[in-house]
């Protein structure tokens, strides 16, 4: 099928679902969480709680529903949060506090960025003598859901030009459901670009099976018709993309006429199974 040879040309681009259980991981990872959250809590709670079973230090900058959320996910997978918020191994910042601290104009300043966030950074590897950094942030998160697009751009690029510096892991999220309009290549080719993984929505195959009905039903025999270059969903500045994804990516941008039908149906059979 259609769907199937797809996903088999993403094999070598695709998101490992167990990325954020590797000890080394060495990237800028990107999850888009909307409207359920619940993936997003497991997802950080398990990078966050691997970080600190290795004695590496956490920071993460969250809006107070998150922090109460990741904190309760990392007690239940048997962390303790609270100790090491104490001692110094998990440091906590409010987003919308952090950014009013180095906006300028509704646009990241690049100095006042240095002297907040890369301070904390610094600090976090130092009182651990340097044993890793695992960073989780959403301010990103909370430009983009104020269509502040320009600003939550230059705001990765500035994180991207500090982890040149200083070697650290970073987890950003954006409430982007990948069903909606707002996921497709020319809305987030600057937002990809800023990243080493997209991770997936729906790691357990749901999405993609939910997709792959959908297509047949919609296109039906003209599935077998289209030709589909091998990585056409793909582009090379781009980070590792899961099967779903990439499959919404191609969609929205080469059968336009179709791709709204196939994921209104597919966003359906998605949630039923979810």
């Amino acid at each position: 099928m259609w769907y199937n040879d797809v996903v088999r040309a993403q094999d070598d681009l695709n998101a490992d679902p167990h990325l954020l259980d590797v000890a080394d991981l060495q990237g800028h990872f990107v999850q888009m969480y909307e409207p359920d959250d619940r993936l997003l809590v497991q997802n950080v709670g398990r990078y966050l709680a691997e970080g600190l079973r290795r004695h590496q230090a956490a920071l993460i900058v969250v809006t107070p529903e998150h922090r109460r959320a990741f904190f309760a996910e990392l007690e239940r997978l048997g962390a303790d949060p609270g100790t090491a918020e104490r001692n110094g191994q998990l440091t906590v910042l409010d987003a919308g506090d952090t950014l009013s601290r180095f906006m300028v104009g509704g646009y990241p300043n690049a100095q006042r960025f240095e002297s907040t966030v890369a301070t904390v950074v610094q600090d976090a590897l130092e009182r651990l003598d340097h044993a890793g950094l695992r960073a989780y942030g959403e301010m990103v998160g909370v430009l983009w859901q104020a269509r502040e697009f320009p600003a939550a751009i230059r705001l990765e690029q500035l994180w991207n030009r500090l982890r040149k510096s200083v070697e650290f892991d970073l987890y950003c999220a954006y409430p982007i459901d990948v069903f909606d309009k707002q996921f497709q290549a020319g809305v987030l080719d600057a937002l990809l670009c800023s990243h080493t993984h997209l991770l997936p929505a729906s790691p357990s195959g749901a999405l993609e099976g939910a997709i792959q009905r959908a297509m047949d039903e919609v296109l039906g025999s003209k599935v077998r018709a289209l030709e589909v270059p091998a990585k056409a969903a793909h582009r090379s500045s781009w980070p590792a993309i899961p099967k779903a994804e990439a499959t919404i990516l191609w969609l929205r941008t080469n059968v336009p006429d179709r791709a709204e039908a196939i994921l209104a149906r597919a966003r359906d059979y998605y949630q039923a199974t979810a």
